[in-house]
This record gives C-alpha cells, structure tokens and sequence, in this order.
C-alpha cells in the first residue's frame, strides 16, 4: 500500500529506523540499516531504540544519529509516548521503517507525523502504516527486515550484520582478560547460558559438565557471558563446574562483551541474543535450541554455526519459549547432551572459522 507521500523525489532524505524490542532484534535489524546508508549514502539514518539495547549501535557508520526511547522508565505511559512523538516530530524525518511489530512503535511513528511508514502486514499497528509489506515467515529475521526495502524501490540484498567494538570497549575486555589470566588464553571458549525466558535455557549441569570437559580433557579456557540478570545462573555454572572459569556477566557493556567475544575461538549459547551478538563479531556459535525452532528465523545467520536441537513432536511450543514446559517435562531441553555439545564444539574448533578474528 502506498499513499501521497512528502518525500524528495531523489529519494528519503531524513529516515527513522524503530525497533524498541530485545537486544537480538536490534542486531537482526542492523542489515537493513547498513542497506539503507549504502543506498542513500547522502541522506541522515537515525535510529531509535531502548537504553539497554542502544550501545550496540556506537561507531556504526550507517547510523547517523542514535535516539532513546525508555518505554519503561522515562517514556512510559501516554505521556511519555506524546513527548517521544514531538520530539520526533522536530527532527523532520520524511519516512520511517519500523520492523518492531508492535502497536507503539506504528503509532509513535504516526504521532511524529512522519509522511511515510513503512512496516510489515502483520504489525498490531499496520493500520497506522502507509506501506505494509508481507512478513515471509519461511525466511530468517533479518531477511524479513531487509524486504521493508522493496517499499523504498530499493532490491533487499543480504550482508554480514557488522557491529564496532570501539577503544574503550577494547580497554575494558583487555581488562576483564588481564583480571583473570597473567597471560590471557588463545583457545578461549565463551558461553553464554542465559535467555530472557526460562525455557530457552539448557540445564546449568550441561554447562557446567561441557566447561568441566573443555578444562580436563581438551585444555581450553571458558568465559562465561551474560547480562546483569544472568549473573546469579552464570556464577551457578562456574560453582558447579568446579573449573576456574570467570564470569563476566553484568560486568560488560554489549559492545564490550562483543569485543571480548572477539577473543573467543568460539561461543555456545542458548536461542538468545548472545547467539547474534557473537555472530556480529565474527564467532561461530554452537546454538541450543528447545522450545523454539530455527525455522521460526533467529538461527545465527553466516557460515560456521551448528545449531542443535531435539526432535520431538511438542516443538515447538512458542515462538518467544515462556516461563515453564507446557508438559512439565523440560524434554527439549533434556534430550540434548553435554556430549552433543562438545561434539559440535570441537566440529568447529577444527575448522578454519574458529580462528580469532
């Protein structure tokens, strides 16, 4: 759908990207970004997104300016979402991508009165669009992200998601590696057990029995990631492996951890955004995946990664995960093995990707 649009006739001059969603949806969205700035290379591309995901976008060179919307602090509330919409109004931006599905982001972008809004069919908000594009739920996320081009006349083409790590950034994983080791290890494994919901974790013993094997049997060292909230699973995983492995959870920025992760010959991870953040910096990932699907799209995209996954005929059964096992059994999770996961581990440490970038 197209309507009577104020834009340039050369083209969007002054573009606003939303997604306010996790930290991992920012990262899928970051292609569409780069293919925006490649395209317009004379035009302004802002982006707007929450306090805990914005870093991710410092030293990007396709965002020219990066704006927060604290939804839940600040923001919140209509109040908060009508101060957001004037102040974007004052910005003047003449077209506006929003590959956040959500009812907030549409309306935030028409309170801004933005002449065109470019967005999937299947936003709670499509009504408030001025261009629906279909959601092809048989492609991954960031091809998704990428047809919202195809409104702009614009042919989506796929890139690897970049991300930069700047100095300090550097500074301070140099930091955490020099707080832990005298001489920091060049066969570091990173893993990342943490998710938003509760069952997209894998077991805390299988953690802690892979990092166990890595240190006795195959003498690699192991950092554990993970954002302020995982720190209490992480330290769990490190007591209970009995390795010293240290862990760096609510320790490190995102950008920070990236450039860390950069250090990793490789990283394990549940379904969750440490998957695409690692992917971003250039790592293999060994994916777990258990309640949810790659099929759904949020498999790390790239040559290298090995997802891993158990075939059941209760998966999936959300394609968020959720707080419990709707059966009880925790059976996706369950049936895959520390042993499954040292086998994909070493299938990678093997290959050429593993080496440090």
């Amino acid at each position: 759908m197209t309507a009577d649009h104020d834009i340039p006739a050369s083209g969007p001059r002054n573009i606003l990207v939303i997604q306010t969603a996790f930290l991992g949806d920012l990262i899928l969205t970051l292609p569409l970004i780069q293919g925006l700035a490649e395209a317009f290379p004379d035009g302004r591309i802002a982006v707007l997104a929450i306090p805990s995901t914005n870093e991710i976008l410092c030293n990007h060179p396709a965002v020219g300016d990066r704006l927060v919307f604290d939804k839940r602090g600040r923001d919140r509330g209509w109040r908060g979402l009508l101060r957001m919409a004037r102040q974007l109004r004052q910005e003047g931006f003449d077209t506006a991508l929003v590959p956040h599905r959500s009812l907030r982001s549409a309306l935030l972008a028409a309170l801004a009165g933005i002449p065109r809004r470019v967005g999937f069919d299947t936003s709670a908000g499509s009504f408030l669009l001025t261009d629906r594009v279909r959601r092809d739920r048989s492609v991954p996320e960031i091809e998704r992200n990428l047809s919202l081009l195809g409104a702009l006349g614009l042919q989506p083409a796929g890139g690897p998601t970049r991300i930069y790590p700047g100095r300090d950034h550097r500074r301070r994983a140099q930091a955490f590696l020099d707080r832990h080791w005298d001489t920091p290890p060049e066969d570091l494994i990173g893993v990342a057990p943490g998710s938003v919901w509760p069952t997209k974790r894998w077991l805390p013993e299988g953690y802690a029995e892979v990092i166990r094997q890595l240190w006795e049997k195959d003498g690699r060292s192991v950092v554990i990631f993970g954002g302020v909230e995982d720190g209490p699973l992480c330290r769990q995983i490190a007591q209970q492996s009995g390795v010293r492995v240290p862990v760096a959870a609510g320790e490190l920025s995102a950008l920070a951890a990236a450039a860390l992760m950069e250090r990793c010959r490789l990283v394990v991870s549940n379904d969750s955004a440490a998957a695409h953040l690692a992917a971003a910096a250039g790592r293999p990932v060994v994916s777990i995946f258990g309640p949810t699907v790659p099929a759904f799209g949020f498999a790390p995209v790239g040559g290298g990664h090995i997802v891993l996954e158990a075939d059941l005929d209760c998966r999936p059964c959300g394609i968020h995960g959720g707080h419990r096992c709707p059966r009880g059994t925790f059976a996706c999770m369950r049936a895959i093995t520390p042993e499954a996961v040292l086998e994909a581990v070493r299938s990678i440490l093997s290959a050429k990707q593993a080496r440090p970038a």
